[in-house]
């Protein structure tokens, strides 16, 4: 049996984005990838990213909020950090981790500019789209190093 892949999508505060990344990658790609998400600091699981994730058919509800320190220990292959914040401030990994940017906007800021909670949700399914569509792309893409 082939190894798989462990990536670590990586955020500010691990309450969406990277949340929303592992949900995909284990929904759509665990017989190739385990994956997990940490942020730099922890916010807490945001509602709206589980609310949109089940409107997929993707159950993220048990999911934690994480730092990055308590997984440190773990050989990841790949670290993917899901915004600038957590880009610029990504730690140093030990072991053979590569680091790859892949950017997406924050859901709970873009909603801040709607008054609707259909327009705010609007924000968050966007975004979760997008996150599918890369992971998608997963493993492949990564192995190539065309990202």
């Amino acid at each position: 049996m082939q190894n798989k892949i462990k990536v670590l999508f990586l955020c500010t505060g691990n309450s969406c984005r990277s949340q929303m990344a592992e949900g995909w990658t284990r929904h759509l790609k665990s017989d190739h990838i385990e994956a997990w998400s940490a942020g730099i600091e922890t916010h807490g699981l945001n509602p709206r990213a589980v609310q949109v994730m089940a409107e997929a058919g993707v159950d993220i509800s048990g999911h934690e909020s994480q730092n990055i320190r308590d997984l440190l220990d773990i050989p990841f292959d790949y670290v993917i950090t899901v915004c600038g914040h957590a880009h610029e401030t990504c730690p140093i990994f030990p072991g053979k981790a590569t680091v790859i940017h892949v950017g997406f906007d924050d859901p709970p800021k873009m909603a801040k500019d709607f008054l609707t909670e259909e327009d705010q949700l609007n924000c968050y399914r966007r975004v979760r789209d997008q996150i599918r569509v890369f992971v998608e792309t997963l493993p492949e893409k990564l192995l190539s190093q065309d990202i």
